[in-house]
């Protein structure tokens, strides 16, 4: 019998192949993967938010902001189809612009989900304590932290089969929900409210623009849809994850086009379906916060036991945006490695492909920003998280800019040696492109245009400004650090 070891990685994990990343993500996968990535607490939860600003007018500002992250998606996702590495934007950033721009994508983006994996896993917590009150809410944190990392390390195909599944379960949640509430206008059945559920509440009271574009009221605060708007791009976060996966995807030319693709559907039917039904059958000044718009409609329908369900829906979207983060920044710091903006020994694969220092290390330092949490939460939510707020921002800004600078090298001739493009040069290269952005020229200075109007306006709010100031601090910081590292190597 042969000894010999087969070089071509096979579509598992568990067979011992070279070190080298594996492409075991198949298309169900990726569609779960990314319909998965837009649905989160922020829709169960924090939809009351953006309700109270815009009225039903939320919906008009959910499709201008689905509009700009599709587009952004689109811009990463040509990339990713001609050029599927790991690490995504930060390896289109290093060989495309420079590696400066590299550097402060990929670690700007590693920090960020290292933020918002503290705060999810700050919160699990709660949500055990519903059913379990007596559990510490930092052993609640410790257990999942330990499972989710345990679950990283055995192959990108089991990341894969936990994302399908907790993704499956947040689909079923709001199917039902809109099922429930379209129950409730179809046969007029009495609302938790005693309203008549009816899309006429959509007009009712204030109209359809209650707070019109901008309204400054009488506690000093901004309302009004321009305000929602901001409140919905950051409810987008985490759709950029298909970008990420296309290293590891078995077919990127077909898979890719087709989950970004369905991201305008998604928007349409999870969140403007959602909220549409949800303000038919609950009068949008009734969704006071109080608690989920979703148990309310649950309610109306007779489903007491809304909100365990709506909890134990929650408890897998917090374990789920965890396990996104951890495979995410471990790619990252993969890819970091791998241009020289990280040390070396994060760019190792074991066996199985995956990079076990880079989840180690992601995981070690998600602990130490749990413990800030616990430690001092008002400095870890006002401020730690104010720079994961605007480190979104900045992520997406630099996708535009890589997406044009991928251009200017693919119409210069100098694709990389194994992509479809690789010989060609000006506008042949150009129309060879897979994938393209629609509308090239112009989109991405629309969205590069559109990033800066939500920034401007993050300024008018006493709870997003700090966001805009920290912002600034911490791209000083990541530029300092580029400069220091390259002092080091001279």
């Amino acid at each position: 019998m042969s000894n010999h070891i087969s070089t071509t990685p096979k579509d598992t994990d568990d067979v011992p192949v070279p070190a080298t990343l594996r492409k075991s993500l198949k298309n169900r996968h990726i569609q779960l993967i990314a319909l998965g990535g837009a649905i989160g607490t922020g829709l169960f939860y924090g939809s009351s938010e953006s309700i109270a600003l815009a009225g039903p007018s939320i919906l008009l500002a959910y499709l201008i902001g689905g509009l700009a992250i599709f587009m952004i998606v689109r811009a990463l996702s040509e990339m990713s189809v001609e050029d599927p590495k790991a690490g995504a934007f930060s390896y289109y950033a290093t060989r495309y612009w420079s590696k400066r721009a590299g550097f402060i994508s990929g670690w700007n983006y590693w920090f960020n989900y290292i933020l918002v994996s503290m705060v999810e896993l700050a919160v699990v917590g709660s949500f055990v304590n519903y059913w379990f009150p007596a559990i510490p809410t930092w052993v609640s944190a410790a257990v999942f932290l330990v499972a989710i990392t345990l679950a990283n390390l055995l192959g990108v195909s089991k990341f894969g089969e936990f994302e399908f599944w907790f993704a499956i379960i947040k689909i079923v949640a709001v199917i039902a929900m809109i099922l429930g509430g379209i129950a409730v206008l179809i046969f007029a059945l009495p609302t938790a409210s005693g309203a008549k559920a009816s899309f006429v509440n959509w007009f009712n009271d204030g109209g359809f623009f209650p707070n019109g574009l901008m309204t400054h009221n009488s506690d000093g605060s901004w309302s009004g849809l321009l305000m929602a708007l901001v409140v919905v791009m950051f409810s987008f976060g985490g759709t950029e994850l298909i970008g990420i996966t296309a290293g590891e995807t078995a077919d990127p030319r077909t898979t890719i086009p087709r989950a970004t693709n369905d991201i305008i559907w998604r928007i349409l039917v999870f969140y403007i379906g959602a909220l549409g039904v949800i303000m038919a059958v609950v009068p949008w000044r009734s969704i006071d916060g109080q608690s989920s718009p979703f148990v309310q409609i649950f309610d109306s329908v007779g489903v007491h036991a809304a909100a365990g369900i709506l909890n134990f829906v929650c408890l897998t979207a917090v374990m789920s945006v965890y396990n996104s983060g951890l495979y995410a920044n471990s790619r990252m710091l993969y890819s970091l490695a791998k241009q020289g903006n990280a040390p070396a020994f994060l760019g190792r694969l074991n066996s199985r492909g995956v990079p076990v220092a880079g989840v180690l290390v992601s995981a070690a330092i998600t602990v130490l920003a749990v413990v800030v949490v616990f430690v001092w939460p008002d400095f870890a939510f006002n401020y730690l998280m104010s720079i994961a707020t605007i480190a979104g921002i900045i992520n997406w800004t630099m996708i535009m800019i890589a997406e044009m600078h991928f251009r200017k090298v693919v119409a210069a001739g100098d694709s990389p040696a194994d992509s479809a493009l690789a010989g060609k040069s000006g506008q042949e290269a150009l129309d060879a492109i897979h994938f393209k952005l629609p509308f090239a020229k112009v989109t991405p200075w629309v969205v590069l245009a559109f990033l800066a109007l939500v920034v401007v306006l993050m300024c008018f709010s006493a709870g997003y400004r700090v966001a805009v100031i920290a912002g600034i601090i911490w791209l000083a910081i990541l530029f300092a650090a580029y400069a220091l590292t390259q002092n080091r190597k001279h």
